[in-house]
């Protein structure tokens, strides 16, 4: 099982910035049109488990499809290091975007691949 860590994470200027706290047992590589694009690799945590250090009253929103995901992206340096949005079972989330996490080595995850291109 793995272990509950909080990662520190947030865009490539440095002015959104985030804490999450997950164990990183579910992590996804999605093939939707935003996720592919911009190499997303994505953990979800609940509200409660995701804090915001810096940046969340200036990200800018982005939605597209189904518009039930907020797609949060740097007005600075444009990187979307998370989005929020609701789960498959209506309660709210966080998509963190792995790649955008401190120190974290992303050759040691397994992500599971989901069709988003289709869902």
């Amino acid at each position: 099982m793995a272990e509950m860590k909080t990662y520190t994470g947030g865009c490539h200027c440095g002015q959104v910035r985030y804490e999450a706290t997950t164990d990183l047992a579910q992590v996804v590589s999605c093939n939707c049109s935003i996720c592919h694009k911009i190499g997303a690799v994505l953990t979800f945590v609940p509200p409660e488990q995701f804090k915001s250090l810096s940046g969340a009253d200036v990200v800018k929103t982005y939605q597209f499809n189904k518009k039930v995901i907020n797609h949060l992206h740097c007005p600075t340096c444009g990187v979307e290091s998370y989005a929020m949005g609701k789960g498959p079972d209506g309660k709210a989330m966080y998509a963190v975007n792995l790649r955008c996490v401190e120190g974290l080595d992303l050759s040691t995850l397994k992500p599971f691949p989901y069709n988003g291109r289709d869902a």
